[in-house]
């Protein structure tokens, strides 16, 4: 046997030892993720159902708050963090992510739904995934690399699970870490953890809400299954998307601005939920409807306004996204607990309903763009999203999706739900984008320069002193 073909054979048995290993330690950890993620669905399902029979306990939300609050000083401390301490872990190990981080955030998540907060189940997965990864990997003994990896594919494993995408799942996690760059070091382990984690839920009977884009008519020019060249309607897509990706840049902007005047106002941090818990029963009084309360997903009536309802015409009114989007910046900027990514397919949906009849578009298909535009622009993840389209909808579009995903994704600038993503490769290259910053830090180097520029915009200001 030649020198060469003994350097390949040993090359090609580290990758089988590598694949066995990590099947043997993913396995167990994403049955588990995958129970986890299902018994929390069934809960949230029962407490959105329940709390459709009882319309008082929204008068309770206030309280719900505070108790909230108190959990997570009391035990929660800094898994209080959520996602974002996931994330660091992952970028640098530190201090770990605490394993009472997945009960915690799986009961104030159902006690937000419970009393009529808006709010979605991603970040609960994540932190579910996040967590139990965590465990597993103590009790495994793993540090550094392989511990960073486990926790990726604990990522991969909740979020294919919540959604039941498991292709989408695997890319997010590796996507999500860094803008600009994905991470392929953990591919294996995160694709391993995300298809058991959705065959787990699977296995447990949990159903998944089903979307459908009609046919869509009056399209002349069609190349494959895959790519339309109806330039017409590639233009209207490419507006839409542009709407889409502001859209995010608003939900993320208000998420924080809310949380930065809260902080600002009130004097003890207790006040801050109940605040949050008595607008959003005066919004609920002002609408005269329950339409933005929680998920958005199942309907309380006939007739109300829910992700699905979005798909079809009159299914949405003009402003049912920026309503949701006050909702849940609210909710969520007041310290309420679950996740952002439902909300933002709500907000997506509906402005894309708004924007079909706008645009004279498709309304189904626009519905379904803005579903995962709206999520690409606001985590960053245009690819894991481009991808999210065709597990959920088909790949008939699939150049569609890319198109919305993608400009959406520039269009929503150097913002994002996730605080803690670090910036590789910015958007754009401006003063307040440094190699590896993180959001928040380009976020308070945007707002230090802005400073700047306007105090050096005013050079005819009189000097006290001569």
């Amino acid at each position: 046997m030649s020198s060469h073909s003994k350097i390949t054979f040993k090359e090609h048995h580290i990758i089988i030892k590598h694949l066995l290993r990590w099947t043997i330690l993913v396995v167990p950890v994403s049955l588990v993720i995958g129970s986890m993620i299902a018994f929390f669905l069934w809960l949230l399902n029962t407490a959105i159902h329940f709390r459709f029979n009882h319309n008082w306990l929204l008068f309770l939300l206030p309280l719900a708050g505070l108790l909230i609050h108190f959990i997570y000083q009391w035990i929660g401390k800094s898994a209080e963090k959520g996602n974002n301490l996931i994330m660091e872990q992952i970028h640098q190990e530190g201090g770990g992510v605490p394993k009472r981080m997945a009960p915690i955030i799986l009961l104030t998540t159902v006690m937000t739904h419970l009393f009529g907060g808006s709010a979605g189940r991603e970040g609960t997965a994540v932190q579910i995934g996040g967590s139990i990864a965590a465990m597993f990997g103590d009790w495994f003994k793993l540090k550094g690399l392989d511990m960073r990896m486990l926790l990726t594919a604990g990522v991969a494993a909740g979020f294919g699970a919540v959604f039941g995408t498991p292709l989408t799942g695997a890319i997010f996690a590796m996507e999500v870490l860094t803008i600009g760059r994905i991470q392929y070091d953990a591919l294996l382990p995160a694709l391993i953890a995300a298809v058991i984690g959705d065959m787990t839920v699977a296995a447990w009977n949990v159903q998944h809400t089903h979307y459908h884009i009609d046919n869509l008519v009056h399209v002349p020019f069609v190349m494959s299954d895959l790519f339309h060249t109806d330039v017409l309607l590639l233009g209207k897509v490419i507006i839409a998307s542009a709407a889409f990706g502001l859209a995010s840049f608003l939900f993320a902007g208000m998420v924080h601005e809310i949380k930065t005047i809260c902080i600002s106002i009130f004097k003890h941090s207790w006040m801050i939920p109940v605040f949050g818990g008595l607008v959003i029963i005066g919004l609920f009084f002002l609408q005269g409807k329950p339409d933005y309360l929680s998920l958005g997903v199942d309907a309380e009536y006939p007739g109300a306004i829910t992700v699905p309802s979005a798909f079809h015409t009159g299914g949405a009114d003009t402003w049912s996204w920026l309503w949701k989007t006050i909702y849940t910046t609210i909710t969520l900027g007041t310290g309420f607990k679950g996740g952002e990514v439902t909300p933002l397919f709500y907000i997506g949906a509906t402005l894309g309903n708004t924007l079909s009849g706008i645009l004279n578009a498709p309304v189904s298909l626009f519905a379904a763009l803005g579903f995962i535009a709206v999520f690409a622009g606001a985590t960053n993840t245009p690819l894991a999203c481009t991808v999210m389209g065709i597990e959920l909808f088909g790949g008939e579009h699939t150049l569609l999706f890319a198109i919305a995903c993608f400009t959406a994704y520039f269009f929503s600038g150097h913002s994002g739900i996730y605080s803690a993503q670090r910036i590789a490769i910015p958007k754009i290259f401006d003063d307040h984008v440094a190699d590896d910053a993180s959001l928040s830090e380009a976020m308070k180097r945007r707002g230090y320069i802005h400073q700047k520029l306007r105090k050096y915009k005013l050079p005819f200001k009189k000097k006290e002193n001569g």
